[in-house]
């Protein structure tokens, strides 16, 4: 068996997913509908994290520690 992810534009989707439902179940089962969000659609849909990004990218850089001073 095979799994296949695809991104397909909102116009072709109905007759995508009609195609698809006139297929036997054991031979094509839709196991996860999702609605496609880019990176930043998906950081600005979080509340208060752009503007989180948007002041730490304004931090000066004394205040940053290099990836050696982490404590992992």
């Amino acid at each position: 068996m095979q799994m296949v992810t695809l991104k397909i534009e909102d116009a072709i989707s109905d007759k995508f997913l009609w195609l698809l439902n006139h297929f036997n179940k054991k031979e094509i089962e839709i196991l996860e509908r999702t609605v496609y969000q880019s990176d930043d659609e998906y950081i600005k849909s979080i509340k208060g994290m752009e503007e989180s990004i948007l002041k730490a990218s304004n931090e000066p850089v004394e205040n940053y520690i290099s990836r050696d001073e982490l404590d992992w």
